[in-house]
């Protein structure tokens, strides 16, 4: 690669938004450029090790940021080709489309998107069948309307999964199978298998796959687009800043630190942000110049504003009978979403998590004091941990923030009490329940290790809402096709565009829009 070499297409971060685009635009035969500050994760038994992943954040990135009190911590950031979809769970929701409207909650108002579901549907349906989404339409009675079912079924309960989903029904509930982006072998799926094959471990929930069988961007997206002559990947290339034209209005250049310690101009004449909420933010933040003394794409002054990471709890049931289960992550349970019985604000959702193995329930002895039984050691519960996933919705506020110093170093400000009172609800429904579930009354135990984080604010996996778009360019820094009112080239296609977050995983919303804007600029560019 030359400096001076000049693209269509820059796409910088290669995860669900980043290396979707790009493999939407592969096709198109324009010069792709994909920048990714990491290199690719190492394929080695620690990908698959409790202790390495959760316990000592192996592969974390070996970076702090500051909170609101200038105190350090580290966030839950992964940097390798594939984003955080390397660890992610691969749960592919959509968004209710209640979710695109106004909607009010507990804590405040969760504000409209400028599209509407409908707009977003097609593109949903897309992304289910890229990612290899196994699921079933119809199950789930919150969900919208679906232009076509999933094009693989959902993955089958094991025995004590189908039993919690009987004990669920039996409760007058709608338990549903998870969707999730998994490769499935012939056995398990009865169609033909096609490159490596998921063999249900437990080794799906916040661990790099072995196999490459879980749906990353990096298997989906990034390794397909490779294969066409127009796309480049340039590994451990971070991206400085942001560099316009006398006028501000065009980015001229994305000046680049490689990994030889070297800088280099790049240029195209599209540039496309994609490093996830706070570091494209950070990207903009760093990028202020004459024209734009606030950073780029800030004329509105949202830029690094109205950051969001979800309100989530990670709990582990005890079952009376043994959970012998490898593949737990196949059921969830929306009944509340919107609201209850006894309660007129949305609360949110539950979802299965990754099964528990002792290290990790070791690892949180110290949270889980007093509430363990001394007659069952960590070997034994782990063989009776049924583990759940609470999620409810975090609403924007404007000072919940990302901003960066002189040196380019992170704070990220959070109201880590925004909007609670609905996830401390539904926990309350879930702990009411188990008994009628086969659990143990009383044993909904915190299993924070999930987390990856010594505090609450480092938990970022969810991130979202600092770019946001809008029609409006004075309350927004993205028009409705995520391309900067500021400016004439340059779009954002990470999770910093969403205005509000909802309560189910952001991962599927990310990719359906990037696929949306990349049908965009495919137009665009002719």
């Amino acid at each position: 690669m030359v400096e001076d070499q000049h693209y269509d297409v820059i796409v910088i971060g290669t995860g669900a938004g980043g290396g979707t685009l790009a493999y939407r635009l592969a096709g198109t035969g324009k010069s792709v450029l994909v920048l990714e500050r990491g290199d690719y994760l190492p394929r080695e038994r620690d990908n698959w090790d409790s202790t390495a992943v959760f316990v000592r954040g192996k592969y974390r990135a070996p970076e702090f940021w500051l909170d609101k009190h200038g105190h350090e911590f580290p966030p839950e950031v992964n940097y390798y080709v594939g984003g955080n979809t390397k660890f992610y769970g691969a749960a592919l929701f959509r968004l209710r489309p209640q979710d695109f409207g106004e909607l009010r909650h507990h804590g405040g108002l969760s504000p409209a998107w400028p599209i509407r579901y409908e707009d977003l549907e097609p593109y949903y349906t897309q992304a289910e069948h890229l990612y290899r989404v196994h699921g079933r339409h119809g199950e789930d009675p919150t969900e919208g309307p679906a232009g076509s079912d999933y094009a693989f079924p959902p993955v089958r309960h094991e025995a004590r999964i189908q039993q919690l989903s009987d004990d669920l029904e039996k409760q007058g509930l709608h338990p549903f199978h998870l969707p999730i982006g998994v490769n499935l072998t012939q056995d398990e799926q009865g169609g033909a298998q096609h490159g490596s094959a998921c063999i249900r471990c437990d080794r799906v929930d916040g661990f790099p796959c072995l196999l490459g069988a879980k749906s990353d961007a990096q298997v989906i997206c990034v390794e397909p687009a490779l294969t066409h002559p127009n796309v480049q990947l340039l590994t451990n290339a971070y991206a400085e800043r942001l560099e316009t034209d006398p006028t501000g209005r065009t980015v001229t250049a994305v000046v680049t630190k490689l990994g030889d310690g070297t800088t280099t101009r790049l240029s195209a004449d599209i540039v496309v942000v994609a490093c996830g909420a706070v570091n494209s933010a950070a990207l903009l933040l760093r990028s202020a110049g004459d024209r734009h003394p606030d950073g780029l794409a800030n004329s509105s002054g949202v830029v690094g504003r109205y950051y969001m990471r979800h309100n989530n709890l990670a709990l582990m049931a005890v079952s009376k009978e043994p959970n012998p289960t490898r593949f737990q992550k196949t059921l969830a349970l929306h009944d509340w979403y919107l609201g209850a019985e006894d309660w007129e604000y949305p609360l949110g959702g539950i979802q299965m998590l990754g099964k528990s193995d002792a290290e990790q329930i070791k690892a949180n002895a110290p949270r889980l004091a007093g509430k363990l039984s001394p007659e069952m050691p960590f070997e034994v519960l782990a063989h009776h941990a049924v583990d759940f996933w609470l999620c409810g919705e975090d609403l924007p506020l404007q000072d919940n923030r990302v901003t960066v110093d002189r040196d380019g170093r992170i704070t990220l400000a959070l109201d880590e009490d925004n909007n609670m009172e609905g996830l401390k609800r539904l926990r309350h429904k879930l702990e009411g329940m188990l008994g009628h579930l086969g659990m143990h009354e009383h044993r909904l135990l915190d299993h924070s290790i999930y987390l990856h984080k010594g505090m609450p604010i480092g938990a970022t996996a969810h991130q979202a809402g600092t770019v946001r778009f809008g029609a409006d360019p004075a309350t927004s820094a993205l028009d409705p096709l995520c391309k900067a009112h500021d400016l004439d080239n340059l779009y954002v296609v990470d999770t910093s565009f969403f205005p509000s977050i909802g309560a189910v995983n952001p991962s599927l919303t990310a990719i359906a829009n990037a696929l949306r804007v990349g049908d965009h600029l495919a137009e665009r560019l002719g």
